[in-house]
């Protein structure tokens, strides 16, 4: 295999992983950040079986989970009635995997291990508040822009975001729609496990405000719990963000009045959006910078994360052809991604009182059902769309 140099614009998880992936199969990579650190807010967190298979490759999966939560089982319920649905169990996809489960990681973790890790390579440079500004490219090699001068390689990968600078660059089109309304998340360290009797992953059907409640294990390891809210469409931020909103919120999700206490807020607007291209030439799209998708259902980390491996495989194939990147994984992102978190949020979101409960029917079905119980988990868990490659 020939050594190539290689640029990764975005050093967040799916940043990282490519580098990574990317050095470890013998190439020259310098990993570019604009930031002079890790962004460690509350974002992505559930970590797929098949991505679990991507970390053990990449010698990553032992400190990963020990800096996470193993979580075998997700549920859904009725939040007006606390009535429990249906429950997963990953358990079903024993013989398929090595890991039938999710790990609740937060991102930032991931990406500090895969920095750290680059550090200890010979072949690779992280360059940390080193902002990119524009790439070209010519039929010798890519030429990255940045705010201290510019650097050249055989090829870049953008992983820089849903504002990518690179996909801007190369002048691509990422269609789509933004919701209406936005996201709220409001982290606590109420024990929802023990006051509900749920898991660690939990989505609560509501057609006024629907609700999803995940655990995570926190920098301190001693756990906490994500609480996502959609927003109505006319709430303005400072409504969604005041103290009595958020206390009210967490009221309508059961909590006690003297237990309303929380440590972060997060408002976001959310979009369902795929890049025209996810190849232009030299240049690469992966993760957010190629797509974005609602998080319900944790799966726009975690398909980045498998592009980031796929196309790292693909560079390191002699006389591979590298516009099967683009035509293997959009339509995967289109398929697995964004119809799956469409159709997440429209089962949480559901007015008409008819087609909630068939809904809900559907979902005790197959949740009653081992074959339909185990399709349901191939799909939601992107095995099925990862073993399609294979």
């Amino acid at each position: 295999m020939q050594a190539r140099n290689i640029l990764v614009v975005g050093a967040g998880p799916v940043g990282t992983v490519a580098a990574l992936a990317c050095a470890r199969f013998g190439h020259r990579v310098t990993l570019l950040e604009a930031q002079d650190r890790v962004d460690d807010s509350p974002r992505a967190s559930t970590t797929q079986p098949p991505t679990l298979e991507i970390l053990a490759e990449l010698g990553l999966l032992d400190e990963y989970l020990a800096q996470g939560l193993v979580s075998r089982t997700f549920q859904f319920w009725d939040r007006p009635t606390l009535r429990l649905i249906a429950e997963f169990d990953f358990e079903r996809l024993r013989g398929e995997t090595a890991y039938p489960y999710v790990v609740q990681t937060e991102q930032h973790k991931l990406a500090l291990m895969g920095i750290a890790r680059l550090r200890t390579m010979p072949n690779a440079e992280v360059r940390m508040a080193t902002r990119v500004t524009g790439v070209e490219q010519n039929a010798e090699g890519v030429s990255v822009e940045t705010d201290t001068g510019a650097l050249r390689a055989d090829y870049a990968i953008g992983c820089d975001g849903g504002r990518s600078t690179v996909r801007k660059s190369l002048g691509i089109e990422f269609e789509g729609f933004t919701w209406p309304e936005r996201f709220l998340v409001v982290t606590t360290r109420f024990d929802f496990a023990a006051a509900l009797g749920c898991c660690y992953r939990n989505y609560m059907a509501d057609p006024e405000e629907w609700t999803n409640l995940f655990k995570v294990a926190g920098d301190d390891l001693k756990g906490r719990w994500r609480a996502v809210f959609n927003t109505r469409k006319d709430e303005s931020d400072e409504e969604a963000l005041s103290d009595a909103s958020v206390r009210a919120r967490l009221g309508r999700i059961y909590v006690p009045e003297a237990e309303r206490d929380y440590l972060h807020l997060n408002l976001y607007n959310v979009h369902q959006r795929v890049a025209k291209q996810f190849r232009s030439g030299r240049v690469f799209l992966c993760g957010d910078a190629a797509h974005v998708n609602n998080p319900i259902g944790g799966l726009g980390l975690n398909s980045g994360i498998h592009e980031a491996w796929d196309l790292a495989q693909l560079l390191s194939r002699e006389g591979a052809d590298l516009d099967a990147y683009e035509r293997r994984r959009r339509p995967l992102n289109i398929e697995y991604v964004q119809e799956q978190t469409i159709a997440n949020k429209r089962r949480l979101e559901e007015r008409d009182p008819a087609n909630r409960a068939k809904r809900f029917e559907e979902l005790a079905r197959m949740a009653d059902d081992p074959v339909k119980h185990k399709a349901f988990l191939m799909r939601a868990s992107l095995l099925e769309s990862a073993r399609r490659l294979q």
